[in-house]
């Protein structure tokens, strides 16, 4: 049988973008969105739903994200889903790689498409590629560093792209979190969104917390005002004296995008002098493994991280498993975890750490991101857990975690 052009178009087109690896390996594809290239790290994302709030993730800072989902911007894109806290700083994946093209949005929800949103926020993109063969070349080789470039006349200098790839160092060794952190402190209030009703705001807040921006997402902010608490956002770099100086009943240690050595290096400090004010503490991705680096553990890169929103992680202190959203390549050493120190949670996936707590202290993390946005919602008694740590301080009655 043979394939004509009313059947399969692309045979004909031609290239106008192209993934360069840091191993010479060069694969074409269509451009999409922003114009112009971009050096980093190549990850694949498992999951069916969610492509906004994935792309604008600060997590993602330093990464392409390919979509192993074929079709990638069906319902369009809008200003609602999205999950960096400041837009104009563009925090979040710099390229995205899909295998079909994006077709005209299908939701009522809908303000634009994917592709007009992905150029006004400077991503560059591409289609037309077997995003399958690229995921299995990660799964074997590890997270490459590569160039996606995009250019509507077809024209690559392949072999500067290539050395461009090879020259780079990677994620290892660099702090991302001060790209993308808030420039000043400020007061979140919004809640979690509603069918039909969009987000609310929060009322009278009964508890006051203190979250550490280290490239934290929107709806993580949502579900502490959705308990009841004013959240005051705080930049990376703000030292622990200025924190408790706001009277917190409880601190947030924000995911975030880079090496956790890295930004520890500034970090790690802080969080200390913060355990020793005896505060609950709860941290997620990035805050989860900058706590274990703070208590003496260590991290470490993973061959090809974990993203996605299908993944099974066993709470140890409930013995039940959840179904979590993921979204880190590099981990905490289980075996390094120093004594007084649980291990609470791990991926079933492959054994790794996912959660930690303290003995004897009201603190704890995990390495999943329980907010979902997008993925399942079965760790958000997580963010109950933390409020009741506050509660049980300030002589309230528990919430129910689930």
């Amino acid at each position: 049988m043979t394939t004509n052009e009313a059947t399969a178009p692309w045979t004909k087109r031609k290239a106008t973008a192209v993934l360069v690896l840091a191993d010479g390996t060069v694969i074409e594809g269509f451009g999409l969105g922003a114009t112009g290239r971009v050096v980093a790290e190549v990850c694949f994302n498992t999951a069916l739903t969610g492509y906004q709030e994935i792309l604008t993730d600060p997590s993602y800072a330093g990464q392409i994200v390919t979509f192993t989902f074929p079709h990638i911007g069906n319902i369009g894109a809008n200003a609602e889903d999205i999950e960096d806290l400041n837009p104009a700083a563009r925090a979040g994946a710099v390229g995205a790689i899909f295998k079909a093209d994006i077709t005209s949005p299908s939701s009522y929800r809908s303000a634009e498409t994917l592709g007009e949103w992905l150029k006004r926020r400077g991503i560059i993109a591409m289609s037309g590629i077997d995003t399958r063969a690229l995921t299995s070349l990660i799964r074997e080789k590890g997270a490459p560093n590569a160039v996606i470039a995009h250019s509507p006349d077809g024209v690559f200098d392949i072999e500067a792209l290539t050395k461009e790839a090879q020259a780079w160092s990677g994620l290892v060794g660099l702090d991302l979190a001060k790209d993308v952190t808030s420039g000043q402190s400020s007061v979140w209030s919004e809640t979690p969104w509603v069918w039909n009703e969009g987000y609310g705001e929060r009322a009278e807040p009964s508890m006051h917390v203190v979250a550490i921006d280290y490239g934290v997402k929107r709806n993580i902010l949502r579900l502490l005002a959705g308990l009841d608490a004013k959240v005051t956002v705080v930049p990376a770099k703000t030292a622990a004296e200025d924190i408790l100086a706001m009277k917190p009943d409880g601190v947030f240690l924000s995911n975030g995008p880079g090496d956790p050595a890295a930004t520890g290096d500034y970090a790690v400090p802080v969080i200390k002098d913060l355990l020793k004010a005896d505060l609950p503490v709860f941290g997620i991705c990035l805050g989860h493994q900058m706590l274990a680096l703070a208590v003496g553990a260590k991290t470490e890169k993973m061959h090809q991280g974990h993203h996605g929103a299908n993944h099974p992680v066993k709470d140890h202190t409930t013995g039940k498993v959840e179904i979590v959203s993921m979204n880190h390549g590099f981990a905490v050493d289980s075996k390094s975890l120093p004594e007084g120190v649980e291990e609470t949670h791990v991926s079933l996936f492959d054994g790794s750490n996912c959660g930690i707590a303290l003995a004897g202290k009201p603190v704890f993390s995990v390495q999943h991101h329980p907010e979902a946005s997008p993925g399942p919602q079965d760790s958000h008694y997580l963010f109950r857990r933390f409020a009741n740590l506050i509660r049980e301080r300030k002589g309230e009655p528990a919430l129910a975690e689930r």
